[in-house]
């Protein structure tokens, strides 16, 4: 059976004998457009030993035909008819995936090493446009992680909105982004009224998420107290489910974690600490954990660069 689809060109390829069903996999991503600005009309033409379609589908002796930066045809080898004017590029050693998705990210925070300060003080002192410019590095790693869609939670001056628009127009690549703009801090808005009039805004600016910080900590802040109250994280899923949107949760303790489960939270962010009561009444209303294993990780690996004790 073949296919005929027209897809952004971001493909991860598994390195693997043709027939094995275990597998050593080694992950990189296939991005022609990466090199230059220009993109080439040339019809190409990959031929994969396995491709897994993005419905778990396993095609055999598959190849995928690329006219410039669109995936125009899938399908087995024997079934697909190969324009004659196409490059054949022979990756039979390899299986092709779907891109990674990558469901919490900053894509906006840039740390220019070359220039002194920690991470967060150049974060204070960098323009928006500048920051978003320099974030382009951010969105390239992103793309050769294999990672072709990302949910960025979290940026101010309106920045992911810019980085979401400039991918999509293709002025910038990057992977597919769904932005959630300003996140709710307690620091910021505070009781219902203000705490919808914020979702409210966010949503008209154009995010695809509302966020919200739902306790404290985070980068050297080990703490995780309640900011806010369960009326207003109520206050918040309303407006965006309202408007057809998904409310996040940064969440650290157990008290924010099942506060936000029973105001209606769609993600829990972080969550450390959670009970098991919670858990359980996440599964039963198909609310997602996003543990975000690697954020505290990276923090405590690189503690000397950031000041961290």
């Amino acid at each position: 059976m073949t296919k005929s689809v027209s897809l952004p060109i971001s493909t991860i390829l598994l390195r693997t004998p043709v027939g094995m069903k275990n597998f050593r996999a080694i992950a990189f991503l296939l991005l022609w457009l990466a090199h230059s600005a220009v993109v080439s009309a040339q019809v190409k033409a990959l031929y994969f030993g396995e491709l897994i379609d993005g419905l778990g589908k396993k095609i055999t002796n598959a190849v995928v035909i690329i006219n410039a930066d669109r995936i125009v045809g899938v399908g087995k080898e024997k079934e697909l008819i190969v324009p004659t004017n196409a490059e054949i590029i022979d990756l039979r050693e390899y299986t092709a995936i779907p891109g990674l998705i990558d469901a919490h990210t900053h894509m906006t925070y840039y740390w220019d090493k070359t220039r002194p300060g920690d991470p967060w003080s150049q974060g204070r002192t960098v323009q928006p446009a500048v920051k978003v410019f320099l974030a382009q590095e951010n969105a390239k790693k992103s793309l050769e992680t294999g990672v072709t869609t990302v949910r960025d939670l979290g940026a101010g001056d309106n920045m992911s909105f810019a980085m979401r628009d400039l991918i999509d127009r293709g002025a910038m690549k990057g992977p597919r982004m769904f932005v959630a703009g300003q996140g709710l801090s307690i620091g910021r808005v505070k009781g219902i009224a203000d705490v919808q009039q914020f979702a409210e805004k966010q949503l008209a600016l154009g995010a695809d998420w509302i966020k919200l910080f739902g306790s404290t900590g985070s980068a050297k802040d080990v703490t995780g107290f309640q900011t806010y109250s369960y009326e207003e994280m109520k206050a918040a899923a309303e407006v965006a489910h309202k408007a057809g949107k998904r409310l996040a949760v940064h969440s650290y303790g157990p008290d924010g974690a099942k506060a936000a489960v029973k105001a209606g939270a769609n993600t829990i962010e972080h969550a450390t600490d959670v009970d098991d009561s919670t858990f359980i009444e996440m599964a039963q209303r198909g609310i997602i954990y996003v543990p975000t294993v690697d954020h505290n990780r990276y923090y405590a690996a690189h503690k000397e660069e950031y000041g961290y004790d």
